[in-house]
């Protein structure tokens, strides 16, 4: 902020010492009394620039938060409705520091007074800048989440944190560095400290940053029915390190998040239908006739229950004792349970229709031939 110390030192102050001159107050003997260094025109010029800053800032802020209300209105973007809210709620620690650093440039104070004003004033802005992106961070990352669970507000809160601490040790070093400390042996001792804690919380951290990975890119949620390696069931809850899954036996199973992110993971409820490939055979005795009418009998059951549609069915082939039909169909459901029910109804329909045609499902059988030998 150095560029603005002569402006601050000549156009205000010229300007209000001239309006003092004005109504006469220039040539009062109290006015060149000094008082803790500076005289008291200096003083009464500091409290001026105080209020007036404060008050230019106020009105500009308002100015600009209504221009940025009919604009963002007019909009379908988000950033522009967070920007808004920033700038609206922009506290009193902004207004006062920076009134304090305009309306102290021109005092002679103690180093210890100037150092602490600007401490004052870069703290103020490095903390809004810090607010604002911890802000716009967390409010685009519930935006592309697009709910407000409970794993959204742990998520939220987790990035929170490590935001803040990324960037509160960067503007820590910037304010210091501002204020004349050299920070170089400071940014070394960070940079060996930050390598040791790193190295100690390094698993901690790639489930952390596992947990972001599932919540953004989403492979599952909570209530999808998935499948890891030898583990399946219903994701009860993701968290920050782990994701608890409600097994089939139902027992909870907990497995880190980093081991779901490296692994292969099937998710079942994403699925919109189920294609189901199923055989079945029946005797050898079985007609030619009533072959082709097995064809008939499985298109006419699969036609008959809504949820499913015939891919095709076909006489496969000759096995060992029996003569071998494929049925290929897709099922509009991806719940397991559908798929179940539509299977044992087929199959039930299976077996009273072959009842009723006279067909025989196979089962295994040995024939065994006898031949006599005309020798005999």
């Amino acid at each position: 902020m150095e560029p603005f110390k002569p402006f601050v030192e000549s156009a205000p102050y010229s300007f209000i010492e001239s309006l003092l001159q004005s109504v006469g107050l220039k040539d009062m003997e109290t006015l060149s009394n000094v008082y803790l260094g500076n005289s008291a025109l200096n003083w009464i010029i500091a409290v001026i620039l105080f209020f007036v800053t404060v008050i230019i800032l106020f009105v500009f802020l308002r100015i600009v938060v209504g221009h940025l209300k009919k604009i963002s209105s007019k909009t379908k973007w988000k950033i522009d409705d967070i920007l808004v809210s920033y700038i609206d709620g922009l506290g009193a620690l902004i207004y006062f520091s920076v009134s304090l650093f305009v309306s102290t440039q021109h005092l002679s104070l103690p180093d210890p007074v100037l150092l602490t004003i600007k401490a004052i004033f870069y703290f103020a802005l490095v903390y809004e800048v810090i607010k604002l992106i911890e802000d716009l961070s967390i409010k685009l990352l519930m935006l592309k989440l697009g709910k407000n669970g409970v794993e959204a507000k742990s998520l939220s809160s987790a990035l929170g944190i490590i935001i803040r601490l990324v960037l509160w040790s960067v503007g820590f070093l910037l304010i210091l560095s501002n204020l004349g400390v050299n920070v170089t042996s400071l940014i070394a001792s960070l940079g060996i400290g930050g390598l040791a804690v790193s190295l100690a919380l390094q698993p901690v951290f790639q489930d952390m940053f596992s947990s972001f990975s599932i919540l953004l890119d989403k492979p599952f949620e909570e209530g999808d029915y998935i499948v890891y390696g030898e583990y399946a069931g219903n994701v009860k809850h993701i968290g920050l390190k782990t994701t608890r899954i409600t097994a089939l036996q139902g027992e909870e199973v907990v497995i880190s998040n980093a081991e779901l992110t490296g692994g292969k993971v099937q998710n079942f409820k994403k699925m919109k239908k189920r294609r189901i490939v199923f055989g079945f055979g029946v005797s050898y005795d079985t007609t030619s006739k009533q072959l082709k009418k097995i064809l008939k009998i499985i298109k006419d059951i699969i036609k008959g229950d809504d949820l499913l549609k015939l891919d095709r069915v076909h006489f496969k082939e000759f096995g060992d004792s029996n003569l071998n039909f494929e049925v290929v169909y897709f099922i509009a459901s991806s719940k397991y349970v559908d798929y179940m029910n539509s299977q044992q109804n087929m199959n039930f329909k299976i077996i009273e229709e072959f009842e009723k045609e006279g067909i025989e499902i196979a089962y295994p059988t040995t024939t065994v031939h006898l031949v006599k030998d005309k020798g005999e």
